[in-house]
């Protein structure tokens, strides 16, 4: 597999960050402080970081990352997802973990765990994706919960992190195989039984992608070169951006940029029914002859 190397160190990176992450998780800790930590630890160890360090709690799923002047903290008994993104020169490492506050939801959080394991271990070349979606929702419901079902792992290319490929956490009827020379994303969302299983938009986003790095303004046209050189196609987060520029001059292109198209947001999901989630993450490298999990470092 071309650059195996650096998708082996990406994983070493968001292992050693991740496994970090319970210490600095606490109850009435800012959720941009935790975002900020993650970010800034990834690039002191030398990579950089794939996306926006996501900190969804209890009821929001995913793609929560703090915007700017964040002020919302942790809150008592939360259960508290940390998704973590790193890359080396385009080759990404994703994972996550969930924090627990609450003993009464620990459950999820093993339902989650095990899942995770249990998928990880039916993982190899040519193995149908349907079988490992069964494994996970299995696995999720034997622990009496309920998988997101509209929440999916996914494969990635280098600077992609959604590359086409999904891997659902419930069965599915899907004829593609996991396939050599690719790196997956496993990641089970679990809810509670009487949760809806799935997941819904908010009216916001607080983590953005580059969808066209030309339009026909000259001023908005040097903001997406910056976004270009900066971020290329991976997503990136507000507060990210008014680091590079003075936000008071560019906010209106920033918006015309939005309205345009030429970036796109990406929804805050939230559970419908309102029930927490637990997530739990790794990226496998698959080979030809055998598969990495890049974000399990050894012993652990």
């Amino acid at each position: 597999m071309e650059d195996l190397d650096k998708y082996l160190r990406a994983g070493e990176i968001a292992a050693e960050v991740r496994e970090a992450v319970p210490d600095v998780v606490d109850e009435g800790v800012k959720l941009i402080e935790i975002c900020e930590w993650v970010e800034e630890r990834i690039r002191r160890l030398g990579g950089r970081p794939a996306f926006p360090c996501n900190v969804s709690v209890n009821e929001v799923a995913a793609h929560y990352t703090s915007p700017p002047d964040d002020e919302t903290v942790v809150p008592p008994g939360a259960l508290v997802k940390v998704d973590i993104g790193v890359h080396v020169d385009g080759c990404i490492a994703d994972t996550a973990t969930t924090v627990c506050l609450d003993p009464a939801k620990e459950r999820l959080v093993r339902a989650s765990r095990e899942a995770l394991k249990a998928a990880l271990r039916e993982i190899r070349p040519g193995v149908r994706i349907s079988h490992v979606s069964s494994v996970i929702e299995r696995t999720v419901r034997a622990y009496g919960c309920k998988p997101i079902a509209n929440l999916t792992g996914h494969d990635m290319d280098k600077y992609t992190i959604h590359a086409g490929t999904s891997i659902p956490n419930v069965s599915t009827l899907t004829l593609k195989k996991i396939r050599p020379g690719r790196a997956y994303a496993i990641e089970p969302f679990v809810t509670e039984p009487w949760g809806a299983g799935f997941v819904i938009e908010a009216p916001f986003c607080t983590i953005f992608r580059l969808v066209r790095p030309v339009v026909k303004d000259r001023k908005a046209n040097e903001l997406l070169s910056l976004i270009y050189r900066e971020f290329r196609t991976l997503p990136f987060a507000e507060r990210w951006l008014w680091r590079l520029v003075p936000r008071s001059k560019y906010e209106p292109i920033w918006q015309s940029l939005l309205r345009s198209g030429a970036v796109t947001g990406y929804p805050v999901f939230i559970e419908k029914s309102g029930c927490p989630v637990a997530q739990f993450e790794h990226t496998i490298v698959v080979l030809e002859d055998r598969c990495i999990i890049t974000t399990l470092r050894e012993g652990a």
